[in-house]
């Protein structure tokens, strides 16, 4: 059985579900549309996150929610509510999202590196485009071993190990100059 936190449900973002959640990043989500509308000085975003949170932990009867979805339901309590200049500058961000690289090595196979750093891009478009900032990459010593072939650590897993590090680190920095950047961590 999933435990769920504070019986919210999962949300949705990509191929991704996230459990366990805090709703600071809807409150952000919420002061950008404040300020994107020229509605800086808007006093209820707190409230209304507040008022989000009890609702996911209260009244909804998912146990999946899609991003978009949540975020359609925020922008028609906007709109109710007399907010519809937010209601039109909110734009879906998704909580931290963690994702292990054990499945993209399992699924390039021994000695793929190639295809499992395509599918590391690839995942990080897609959430992107979902809505995702914040990623935290999982699994990084066991994806070495899957893509060596090895059920021991060796010195080419350790190679490996810190070129999967390399890696995303290049990719932080290259998302570091893109409109809508990922900030990227890793597992140490």
């Amino acid at each position: 059985m999933i435990s769920y936190i504070g019986n919210r449900p999962a949300i949705q973002i990509g191929p991704y579900q996230v459990l366990d959640y805090d709703t600071l990043w809807l409150e952000d989500a919420l002061r950008r549309a404040a300020q994107a509308a020229d509605l800086e000085d808007f006093p209820l975003v707190e409230e209304i996150r507040s008022g989000v949170e009890l609702y996911l932990e209260n009244k909804c009867p998912l146990r999946l929610l899609l991003l978009e979805d949540l975020y359609e339901r925020v922008r028609k309590m906007l709109v109710k509510i007399g907010c519809e200049k937010i209601a039109e500058k909110l734009e879906p961000l998704a909580p931290p999202v963690t994702v292990s690289l054990v499945k993209a090595a399992y699924d390039a196979g021994n000695g793929f590196e190639l295809g499992f750093f395509k599918a590391i891009r690839n995942e990080l478009s897609e959430l992107r485009n979902a809505g995702a900032e914040q990623v935290h990459f999982t699994g990084l010593r066991e994806s070495a071993l899957i893509l060596r072939g090895r059920e021991k650590w060796n010195k080419h897993c350790d190679s490996l190990l810190e070129e999967i590090k390399s890696f995303l680190t290049a990719c932080d920095r290259e998302q570091s100059r893109r409109s809508k950047a990922l900030r990227l961590s890793m597992e140490s």
